[in-house]
């Protein structure tokens, strides 16, 4: 059996990502390794199905897991407590108003987890991709306070969903149901990346990796 190692990217942020089906299977999806968070190379990965993750203190290491875990907008599932919870409109919902806050607030540590992957490095590389248009945020407000988000990339009708938080209940899935339902955001497929329960039981599922690069390829290639 033939092994590989992870590729080093160049510094040159417009140079190719190796193809996705290169990455290892152990760590799952990982591809290449270097580079930097440009705006050019982000957009990049992104439409040929590729993101960072790294801890603080680590290259930059870029991913590509197979199979690869998507929302399709109309394949939503909202459970009847939560349209319940919806129907009592318990938050105002906005766009864009706060992505710093946001992204600060899905930084913060989370019950069980050590540290976060979201590094300062990344947040600056966000919300430069923000100011340029790419990336939005959604937010849900109790009067003037931040109780739950999420933020993440857009290309074409393409939403890669980069994180999320709650600080009250069910405020993290409003915000998703928002994104999807009540904003003038066309979006035809939301990349979730790595499956979590939270996401499948709002209807999210896992796809092989070369449909779902055929599919990005398909709804990135105007952005």
């Amino acid at each position: 059996m033939v092994s590989y190692v992870p590729f080093w990217l160049e510094s040159d942020p417009d140079a190719p990502f190796p193809l996705p089906q290169l990455a290892l299977e152990e760590p799952e999806g990982l591809l290449a390794i270097g580079g930097d968070l440009s705006p050019q190379r982000l957009l990049n990965a992104y439409r040929h199905g590729i993101f960072p993750w790294f801890s603080e203190g680590d290259p930059i290491l870029w991913w590509s897991p197979a199979p690869r875990a998507v929302l399709f907008p109309n394949e939503l599932r909202i459970s009847r407590s939560l349209r319940k919870r919806i129907r009592q409109t318990p938050f105002e919902v906005t766009l864009n108003k706060a992505f710093d806050p946001v992204i600060e607030a899905c930084s913060g540590p989370r019950r069980g987890e050590e540290g976060t992957w979201i590094t300062d490095t990344m947040k600056q590389a966000y919300r430069r991709l923000h100011q340029l248009g790419h990336a939005h945020s959604v937010e849900c407000w109790s009067g003037d306070q931040l109780v739950g988000g999420l933020y993440g990339v857009q290309l074409g009708t393409l939403f890669c969903g980069e994180s999320m938080f709650s600080r009250s209940n069910d405020a993290s899935k409003i915000a998703l149901v928002s994104l999807i339902q009540q904003f003038k955001i066309e979006i035809e497929l939301i990349d979730i990346q790595m499956m979590t329960p939270h996401m499948e039981k709002l209807g999210a599922r896992l796809i092989e990796r070369s449909e779902f690069i055929r599919l990005i390829s398909q709804i990135t290639q105007h952005s």
